[in-house]
């Protein structure tokens, strides 16, 4: 009589769901500790959303955008970086450091391309089942090749991300049929405008949605193609009540191109090119011929934007919970956020480009070993960086193999955005803006970062 052989829990991998640039540094660290892994993506490629938006430059040059771990195992290999303060592409990311970092064979062995996670559980129970549940592993659920595929792992890391599931355009935040209707002619993401868009948009009347980096770079490539195709018309419609806000802290803020952003998109608008309607409320879609009609209400009167040939969405994502049903997972629920992260970026009161260091003890999970890390900790909060994921991961990993020392020590440097609200000399982090007798600027005790910055009048360091 054969005997079926049982891998104990302990000598089971770590699961990792998505292969960008969190999901990579997660199984870097797990290399650095010694601990096996397998790390699962529904793409055909590493970094297969950042390859969405290829030809769009950060505004962080590649200092932020390497984990420390991953790096040392990259040069260990005879890699050799590229120049910190050069600011990189998504195609850049993608060619010059996810798929070097893929192909060490450290890792190479154990990624799971054409991989789709459909369901993780704990093995034989489903969510209401307490009794005896942390001591059993996770199955995880992976459609490969239009097959079902089931894995066992000790432990959890989802850093599956959001890009894939972009927030609607209606302002109430519900997919309707007028919209889906308009699939066509809608674009949810960051076009090749100059590329292999350009036709789509060139000479059309081009509606583009939301108020951040993402609308940013759309609209400036927008704005380059009515330089070349005058009668190329571009109308932005956001919901922010003073457009000063979008700005950013141009030349105070410390990541240069990002303040550049700003600046360039201010441009822009006082040149006249853009028309911006603001604060603007989508509330529906009427259809006339090939046209959309737009309906929603401008300062709280009805408004309706007439014959646009097709609309941009930049409106953010949100997280994907479907396979996670049978894990005890919370989330907050305005946010969909972690819970504990919640209060650091919430935007309803933050304008906080950055939060507070954060790591394994913010991001547990009422279910034991699963972790949510990268921009899905953040739900639909739109300040997610980069870094902030990498240290994420560091601690998760650092507490996964018992070092809850390394775990506990939490350090993030982040460069400030240089504008943060102020209400009643309180900046939105909670800390009193105080006046300095001797330059007569504002000093504020940063909850973003350690120490004080000295900032201009009117503004603050959080953000």
């Amino acid at each position: 009589m054969s005997q079926i052989t049982v891998t104990p829990k302990s000598k089971l991998p770590v699961a990792i769901i998505g292969a960008g640039p969190v999901g990579l540094a997660a199984a870097a660290h797990l290399v650095a500790r010694g601990e096996s892994f397998l790390l699962f993506d529904a793409g055909h490629e590493v970094g297969s959303n950042v390859l969405i938006w290829s030809h769009v430059r950060l505004f962080s040059p590649w200092e932020y955008n390497i984990d420390k771990a991953a790096r040392e195992l990259l040069i260990s290999h005879g890699w050799v970086a590229p120049n910190n303060s050069d600011i990189p592409t998504g195609l850049e990311m993608v060619e010059k450091y996810f798929k070097p970092l893929a192909s060490l064979p450290e890792i190479k062995p154990f990624i799971h391309l054409n991989s789709k996670v459909v369901a993780v559980n704990r093995k034989g129970l489903d969510k209401v089942k307490t009794n005896g549940r942390d001591d059993l592993p996770f199955v995880i659920h992976v459609e490969q090749n239009g097959d079902r595929m089931l894995f066992e792992a000790k432990a959890v890391i989802d850093a599956s991300g959001t890009w894939t599931n972009p927030n609607p355009i209606i302002s109430e935040g519900v997919w309707t049929a007028e919209e889906q209707l308009f699939s066509k002619q809608i674009f949810y993401g960051i076009p090749e405008v100059l590329g292999k868009h350009k036709s789509r948009y060139s000479g059309r009347k081009v509606l583009v949605v939301g108020s951040g980096h993402s609308a940013i770079n759309t609209l400036l490539e927008l704005g380059e193609l009515k330089e070349e195709v005058q009668a190329t018309e571009i109308l932005w419609v956001l919901r922010k009540p003073k457009l000063r806000d979008v700005y950013g802290g141009q030349e105070q803020d410390q990541l240069a191109a990002r303040g550049a952003l700003g600046t360039r998109i201010q441009e822009l608008v006082e040149s006249g090119k853009v028309k911006v309607l603001t604060p603007f409320f989508i509330q529906g879609f009427r259809k006339n011929e090939d046209k959309i009609q737009v309906i929603g209400t401008l300062n709280n009167e009805r408004v309706q934007l007439d014959a646009i040939d097709e609309i941009i969405s930049n409106t953010g994502s949100r997280p994907d919970f479907a396979f996670l049903r049978e894990i005890r997972v919370i989330s907050d629920p305005s946010l969909e956020s972690t819970l504990a992260l919640a209060p650091l970026i919430d935007p309803n009161v933050h304008s906080c480009g950055t939060v507070r260091p954060h790591g394994e003890k913010e991001l547990r999970q009422p279910e034991k070993d699963f972790y949510i890390v990268g921009s899905k900790s953040y739900g639909r909060a739109p300040t997610f960086l980069m870094a902030t994921g990498y240290e994420q991961v560091r601690s998760v990993v650092a507490a996964l193999v018992g070092d809850h020392e390394a775990a506990s020590k939490v350090e993030l440097q982040l460069p400030e955005t240089g504008v943060c609200s102020t209400q009643n000399g309180v900046s939105c982090c909670g800390t009193e803006v105080k006046e300095t007798p001797v330059t007569h600027t504002k000093v504020v005790s940063s909850c973003c970062s350690s120490g004080t910055i000295p900032v201009a009048s009117k503004s603050s360091c959080c953000s």
